[in-house]
């Protein structure tokens, strides 16, 4: 019975479970690297409908899948969201600005008597798929960098950095990890067109957004290096039995070593991904975006993992070490998580659903015909 399991096995069931969630946004972040390739492989008001209609069918998944992450933090670990949310508010409010701007600019940038221009509503498109995700790649990499915050005995954050969370985006490591996320994200959205567009009659825009795809993993590599060295090679926060925090040298790559499995989804979700570019960039498949996201959804697990299992804060404080947070001292009551944990069995009716819609809405690719038809974006 699930109200039996151990205090720290629902703990670590629900690291897991965010876990999941958040790897599931990264893929779904074709969207915004669709977004930010509008003006790179749209060249005519066709070509640019075509993008912005097929995109528009599933720009709500990512917002939805962001807020259920968020929700799942709150709810599963408090601690760590009052902390994050309550100190580092800058970067998590312009996060929430850029996908404000999206869903307006997906209401309006076709709404007769419109002020500011489709050109204007495309800008802030692009800036929900680059700024936002950046600043998402840099809020996560402080899970291996730390963050400038300090607990008191009643658990009141202070920040101690005036920036309060923006300062993330000027550490090397979180910029290249941010960056990489654009990028991939970028590479996700080309699998994504080539998926859902019907480019019949339209070899020369079908040839740019598999260029596109192909070219964006090149530029993502650099950044990609970068990161997976400094993790190898970086100290880390480590815990002792007795819950203080330490640095420990190569803290990272013993995690990896350590926890075979979670190196394997490294390694076979950048495979993947990988695969994928190859079968959308070269052998002019329509199916990379599967495999593409699969590598996704897997690299991302690797990332949380590492930084939250095998005795490590998973949020850690570089202004004062015993602040930082783990999944045991930030999680929520046994109480709330076996309750929790009852309601979490419906999830995979849900996925379920969401794929039959899916299916549903991607039975049949999307031409110039349907875009004549419906000026909906």
């Amino acid at each position: 019975m699930i109200g039996n399991l151990d205090y720290a096995v629902l703990q670590q069931i629900w690291w897991i479970l965010a876990s999941v969630v958040g790897s599931l946004f990264l893929f779904l972040t074709f969207v915004q690297g669709g977004q930010t390739l509008l003006w790179q492989i749209g060249r005519t008001e066709q070509e640019k409908s075509l993008v912005i209609n097929s995109l528009g069918t599933k720009w709500e998944l990512t917002f939805t899948t962001l807020v259920l992450f968020g929700g799942a933090l709150f709810a599963a670990f408090p601690k760590f969201y009052a902390t994050s949310f309550g100190g580092a508010y800058w970067v998590w409010i312009l996060i929430l600005f850029t996908f404000i701007v999206q869903a307006v600019s997906y209401e309006y940038r076709k709404k007769p008597g419109n002020l500011l221009g489709a050109s204007v509503y495309e800008l802030f498109l692009f800036i929900n798929g680059s700024v936002g995700i950046l600043l998402i790649g840099a809020a996560v990499g402080t899970f291996f960098t730390g963050s400038n915050f300090t607990l008191n005995a009643y658990n009141q954050v202070k920040w101690t950095n005036p920036l309060m969370g923006l300062e993330a985006a000027f550490s090397l490591f979180n910029l290249s990890l941010g960056l990489f996320l654009v990028f991939n994200a970028r590479v996700l959205g080309a699998m994504y067109l080539v998926n859902n567009i019907d480019f019949k009659g339209m070899a020369d825009f079908e040839a740019r957004v598999r260029k596109a795809c192909l070219m964006n993993l090149i530029y993502a590599l650099p950044f990609l290096l970068y990161v997976l060295v400094s993790l190898l090679v970086m100290d880390g926060f480590g815990v002792d039995k007795n819950g203080i925090v330490s640095m420990v040298p190569y803290k990272y790559l013993g995690n990896l070593l350590a926890m075979p499995q979670v190196l394997g989804l490294l390694l076979l979700g950048l495979i993947l991904v990988i695969w994928g570019v190859v079968l959308t960039g070269i052998k002019s498949s329509d199916k990379g975006i599967w495999f593409g996201g699969l590598g996704t959804v897997l690299v991302g697990l690797a990332v949380f993992f590492t930084a939250g299992f095998h005795d490590t804060a998973f949020y850690p404080s570089k202004a004062d070490l015993q602040s930082s947070l783990t999944i045991y001292n930030a999680s929520s009551t046994h109480y709330t998580l076996t309750v929790m944990t009852y309601v979490a069995l419906v999830i995979p009716f849900v996925l379920a659903y969401i794929a039959w819609v899916w299916r549903q809405m991607n039975a049949k690719k999307l031409n110039i015909d349907d875009v004549s038809e419906n000026k909906a974006y």
